[in-house]
């Protein structure tokens, strides 16, 4: 299986620092009249025979959406690797709440048990930081070595087991065992499964739905892809995010987190993109982009500038390069849907 990150640079999407969003009421209506404003919109997403469905918002106010093909938008779907930015989510609420001190904290002060005999020493050093932000410097389990991986009888000591091409805190190395290793520490530190938390802490104050999804040989929740989200979810998760951690009057995540999420800390050496926590980070069109991508074009994003947030969900067995169907989606997202924004 590829992940997501793995193309050619896009020319559409340049690198760009994202500060906090403004803060507005997130009521999810959709007038008649503001889905009419977005027949451009309309017209090019259903060109795209990969993508399946569309919802924007704008000041908390859905402004368009709508399932060309696949399920109804209040259906949950495979949202592949917009998974890792639902974990980087859940490691701020479990900051929040006092189950880990913070990202600085080391793998073998919050799960030593996670820790393979032999390791490597530099193992137990690794932070909750690098493994959020796609730094732990092992071996990726992604792109040609994902199937050996999940084939394996232990996700976490494969993971943990593999040889260090950079050190802890280096270059960006996209792969899903360390957002699986977060959710594993994650775990272990609270008492909670994946599942659990994601309920509890993000999907009961957002009033979205969390089914269950793949869990590794050790009863590990995948941390990093396979959980199934429904677009309309994604523009209530991407609301949230918009307005640095609320929704519908209640603080889900604190502000400091949203705000630390949303620094760049790397960068993608296939898209080009800066990298938070979780969130690939850019411009478009001139405006600030903070985006969850998923493999097959699964997106969630954010566009504090125009006080804006949109959902995106697509064939999840098709790839999405960047010169392929995933610059299709920038392109629908810059020519289209920004210009309706804008009016």
């Amino acid at each position: 299986m590829t992940d997501p990150a793995q193309t050619r640079p896009t020319r559409r999407a340049t690198l760009a620092s994202l500060g906090a969003a403004a803060l507005l009421p997130s009521a999810l209506a959709a007038p008649a009249r503001a889905q009419a404003a977005f027949d451009r919109t309309a017209q090019a997403a259903e060109s795209l025979d990969q993508l399946h469905g569309l919802a924007v918002a704008r000041q908390g106010e859905t402004v368009f959406s709508r399932a060309f093909r696949g399920p109804a938008l209040d259906v949950p779907v495979n949202v592949k690797s917009v998974s890792k930015t639902m974990v980087a989510l859940c490691l701020g609420a479990a900051i929040d709440r006092g189950v880990v001190p913070g990202v600085d904290v080391r793998l073998d002060a919050v799960a030593p048990r996670l820790i393979p005999a032999g390791a490597d020493p530099r193992v137990g050093a690794i932070t909750l930081e690098d493994l959020v932000s796609l730094r732990a410097g092992l071996e990726r389990t992604s792109g040609p070595n994902y199937g050996g991986w999940v084939a394996s009888g232990n996700w976490v000591a494969d993971a943990l087991s593999r040889p260090f091409v950079d050190e802890p805190g280096g270059r960006m190395l996209y792969s899903t065992g360390s957002f699986h290793v977060l959710g594993a520490a994650l775990t272990e530190a609270s008492g909670l499964t994946l599942l659990e938390m994601m309920r509890d802490w993000l999907g009961a104050p957002l009033n979205i739905q969390i089914p269950p999804w793949t869990r590794d040989p050790q009863g590990y929740y995948m941390g990093g892809n396979q959980m199934a989200l429904s677009p309309l979810a994604m523009l209530r998760i991407a609301e949230m995010v918009r307005m640095q951690g609320r929704s519908d009057g209640t603080q889900v995540l604190s502000e400091e987190w949203i705000e630390a999420s949303l620094q760049p800390r790397t960068r993608s050496p296939y898209s080009g993109l800066a990298y938070g926590y979780g969130w690939f980070l850019g411009t478009l069109a001139g405006e600030r982009l903070a985006m969850a991508r998923g493999y097959g074009g699964q997106i969630i994003a954010v566009l504090p500038g125009l006080e804006a947030s949109l959902a995106i969900t697509s064939d999840p067995n098709r790839p999405a390069r960047s010169d392929g169907y995933f610059g299709d989606l920038l392109a629908l997202i810059e020519r289209q849907v920004i210009p309706d924004l804008r009016g």
